[in-house]
């Protein structure tokens, strides 16, 4: 039995070089797939003994593809693959906590664990990402980009959709979870992950990849039983286009005093803080607004026959 890691990235620099030194010793095999770096990254992931997969860049990037194409170097013997994006770092002891979770449990395709900011404190954005990846232990419907897996239920799926720009795992796990198989988050640390998020920019496009995701799966998968992102998107497309869009029509055929229903935001804001902070009820709010953008560009885009392109925040 083998166990190997496949890790993706570009330009991620000194992250990659953390990424792939944790990886050392812990797995037989790691491939990395790179996806047009200019800044050394095939270099230094070569030079720490990983197989180097260099995608063509004439075709469309994602991440989906990439991590496909990392699992399609390895072979049967492989029994369980750690997938990793280059900038997180496996924690000490996850690996042998996933192994032991998934060696005892058969009918579980994929365990992931916690995954932490590294610097939660550099912004208010990377705490709001560290907030988001605090997730209820237990079976769970997704992973997200790190998680360890059965090789033969990924291939049984067809492994990821390349086409997708976002949400490939929880789309993946979707089909996983129809074909039977379980998927469990563990309360043990698993990564820490390096967002780098300083800019409110950086967030407004990071939200919108989301809404993207949420759109494009509630299409895929929407339909009953497993209606998939559906209340997301229905929230997204709420909040964040139908209601701010009526109030300035009725503003503009009714009253000018209609702009005062603007104020079912701070409303909004201050009932969610009950569940959280002040904080986090104030930008989940907010984000509505590039969420629905994400949304409607993918339907948009959808209708006039387009492929949807990639949502990058960094």
């Amino acid at each position: 039995m083998t166990v190997a890691a496949v890790v993706i990235g570009r330009n991620e620099g000194a992250r990659l070089i953390a990424c792939l030194d944790a990886l050392q010793g812990q797995v037989e095999r790691i491939v990395y797939v790179d996806s047009g770096s200019t800044d050394g990254s095939v270099e230094a992931a070569m030079a720490r003994g990983a197989e180097v997969v260099a995608l063509d860049m004439n075709l469309p990037f994602t991440a989906a593809r990439a991590r496909n194409a990392g699992l399609a170097r390895l072979d049967e013997d492989t029994r369980y693959v750690q997938l990793l994006d280059g900038d997180c770092v496996m924690r000490d002891g996850w690996l042998q906590t996933a192994i032991a979770f998934l060696d005892s449990h058969p009918e579980a395709a994929v365990a992931c664990g916690r995954r932490r900011e590294k610097h939660p404190e550099a912004s208010v954005y990377n705490g709001l990402i560290d907030d988001e990846w605090d997730t209820p232990v237990g079976e769970a419907r997704a992973c997200g980009g790190d998680a360890l897996m059965r090789l033969d239920a990924l291939r049984a799926v067809g492994g990821y959709r390349d086409d997708l720009i976002a949400g490939e795992e929880p789309e993946l796990c979707v089909r996983l979870r129809a074909a039977g198989w379980q998927v469990w988050r563990l309360d043990a640390e698993m990564t820490w992950h390096d967002a780098a998020l300083t800019r409110f920019g950086q967030w407004w496009r990071r939200s919108r990849r989301s809404g993207h995701a949420f759109a494009e799966g509630a299409f895929l998968h929407g339909a009953p039983p497993e209606r998939h992102w559906v209340a997301e998107t229905r929230r997204t497309l709420l909040w964040g286009a139908a209601l701010p869009l009526a109030i300035l029509l009725l503003a503009l055929a009714v009253s000018p005093w209609a702009l005062w229903l603007f104020l079912i935001y701070p409303l909004q804001v201050l009932r969610l803080s009950r569940r959280k902070s002040l904080k986090w009820a104030f930008f989940n709010t907010l984000s509505k607004v590039p969420e629905a953008l994400g949304a409607l560009s993918f339907h948009l885009n959808r209708l006039r026959g387009r492929r949807n392109r990639l949502i990058e925040y960094k």
